[in-house]
Formats: structure tokens, sequence, C-alpha cells
């Protein structure tokens, strides 16, 4: 049995084809969508998937943001 964890944080970036991809820290998981409402949709599901016991789910997700930006030196 896996134990139980407060929260989940996942990693979202911007896809560079279409909207934004997700993928967790410590777990497996990784989902995709076009935009960030559905994105959310998504990485509920996810978590509900991979956590099908609600006793062992994350209570939270952590969305981190990572984008890249570039400047001129």
């Amino acid at each position: 049995m896996k134990n139980t964890a407060s929260e989940i944080v996942f990693l979202i970036e911007e896809d560079p084809e279409d909207g934004y991809v997700a993928t967790a820290l410590g777990e497996p998981i990784f989902t995709q969508a076009s935009d960030m409402t559905t994105l959310k949709e998504m990485v509920r599901d996810a978590v509900r998937c991979h956590f099908p016991d609600e006793d062992t789910r994350p209570k939270v997700i952590r969305l981190h943001f990572v984008r890249d930006e570039v400047i001129a030196s």
C-alpha cells in the first residue's frame, strides 16, 4: 500500500505545439491539454486514476508553473 501524501506537485509548462503539459514530481503521471481550464480537469482525473483509493490520494494538487523566457544580452 502507498503512503498517504498530503499533496502532489505538478510542473506545468507551455507545450511548443499547443496548450500545456503537466508532469507530476515523484509519480509517473503526465497529461496535457489545450487550455488551462481543461488541463486542471485532466490533472484531477489523472490523480484520481493513479490513486483510485481515496485514502491514499493526495488531498491537495499543487501546480507549479515553469516558463522559459529569453532576453537579449
